[in-house]
């Protein structure tokens, strides 16, 4: 029920799952394998998969550094969407790719949840999408040097806080891998 008119598909996102970004995120292996989870179910469902990557002056496109993790990998003609900001809206043709596939409802998963996940999420609600965050599918890295909260306790708060997101004609929701469907 989103408000994008005639938009009725529903996207897997898997945002930022590269080398540098979770080399050192919380629960590392299990997120990964929910995301790796999530894809299979969402392929053979017949559901687009929208692929991330970010990059910055730290992370350049084409190091090592910025490749997507060796257990995941686009099949293809999956998009693979190139980034610079947190929204991966923004200043990317995210929304052209969508549109072409008539995706108004996005199913989001990847890293770092306190910050690409969540502007992400955000940014998508925004624009007329409905959200599903699924709560064992994305991770963080120890931020706690800076000021933020304990990684769990950083996935812990999205998760929480994003089931309560409402605005009119949108639905936010938080799954579980195991019980996220596509396709019904």
């Amino acid at each position: 029920m989103s408000t994008l008119i005639d938009r009725t598909n529903t996207a897997l996102m898997v945002i930022d799952v590269q080398n540098d970004v979770v080399g050192d995120a919380y629960h590392r292996e299990e997120t990964i394998a929910n995301i790796n989870a999530l894809v299979r179910k969402a392929r053979a469902a017949n559901t687009p998969v929208i692929w991330v990557q970010h990059s910055d002056e730290d992370m350049e496109i084409g190091s090592q550094g910025w490749e997507i993790v060796p257990e995941l990998s686009p099949a293809p003609g999956e998009p693979v969407i190139q980034k610079t900001y947190g929204d991966a809206f923004e200043a990317t043709d995210l929304e052209t790719v969508l549109a072409g596939v008539g995706v108004g409802k996005l199913v989001v998963s990847g890293a770092q949840s306190d910050a690409c996940i969540r502007s992400t999420a955000h940014g998508a609600f925004a624009r007329g999408y409905d959200v599903t965050l699924v709560s064992d599918a994305h991770t963080t890295s120890d931020m706690t040097p800076w000021g933020a909260p304990a990684p769990e306790l950083a996935i812990s708060h999205i998760n929480m806080y994003w089931q309560f997101q409402g605005a009119p004609g949108r639905r936010a929701a938080v799954v579980s891998t195991a019980d996220m469907e596509f396709g019904s």
